[in-house]
């Protein structure tokens, strides 16, 4: 699963892109009315692939069997008329989830004019997914002889792929996927772990050490979702369903 972004993440990625990765290049070509395409040069677009490719491996983060990445620099817009710069210096702007369909920044440092520009770029992600084998309907109770395993594209939607069958088997299909689909996360309805009245069983974790307990649960719980519990004595206890009447209460 692709890790989410995180604020201290973020400030690794804007440190990607700082001076120290400047690119030296000539100015960048005007737009060409007959060739509305305007062409980075050679050497800063290797710049750009690398930025992202290094940030996309980043957020993936470590794994047992490392992805391909694959970095698409797109064109300048072909209104854009740039000032000639010496110093070119490829970023990421804060927030920027560099996977998919994306930007980069491109900020000139050592020129006439100090301009700063945005560049499309599509960086994929491919590593091994589960995949339908066939048609699958919305409400399909998902079997071993509904997947397959393939080679996807992890970031062409936000939502993670599955590629663990003890994820899927056995779960509902919230909605249909086509033959060779990526089966997303979402793409499974939630598991419902306990009813409203059903006992349940309170796990309180601590570091080293978890006491449990029984209540009844005052509302339904949730796959990964708070649910609330009423334990003998009386007393609500939060907590998150992880399991089937169970909860857990991190101390």
């Amino acid at each position: 699963m692709i890790p989410p972004l995180i604020p201290a993440m973020l400030g690794l990625l804007v440190l990607l892109g700082s001076p120290q990765a400047l690119c030296q290049s000539n100015a960048l070509p005007p737009a060409n009315p007959s060739n509305p395409v305007n062409p980075l040069p050679a050497a800063l677009a290797k710049d750009v692939a690398r930025l992202v490719h290094d940030a996309a491996t980043i957020v993936w983060g470590n794994s047992a069997q490392p992805p391909r990445f694959e970095v698409t620099v797109g064109p300048l817009d072909a209104r854009l008329r740039l000032a000639p710069c010496q110093q070119i210096a490829p970023y990421l702007p804060a927030g920027t989830r560099p996977l998919g369909r994306t930007r980069v920044g491109l900020r000139c440092l050592q020129g006439t004019v100090h301009w700063n520009v945005s560049l499309p770029i599509e960086v994929k992600v491919w590593a091994p997914s589960l995949v339908a084998s066939t048609t699958l309907p919305a409400g399909t109770v998902l079997e071993a002889r509904h997947l397959v395993s393939a080679e996807v594209d992890w970031a062409e939607r936000p939502d993670p792929a599955v590629n663990q069958p003890s994820v899927a088997l056995g779960r509902t299909l919230a909605r249909g996927l086509a033959p060779g689909e990526a089966l997303r996360h979402a793409d499974l309805k939630t598991r419902l772990y306990f009813s409203a009245g059903d006992t349940v069983l309170i796990v309180a974790v601590g570091p080293g050490y978890a006491i449990s307990s029984e209540g009844q649960a005052m509302g339904p719980g949730l796959e990964g979702q708070p649910a609330r519990v009423r334990t003998e004595s009386g007393r609500i206890i939060s907590g998150t369903a992880v399991a089937d009447r169970r909860i857990e209460v991190s101390l």
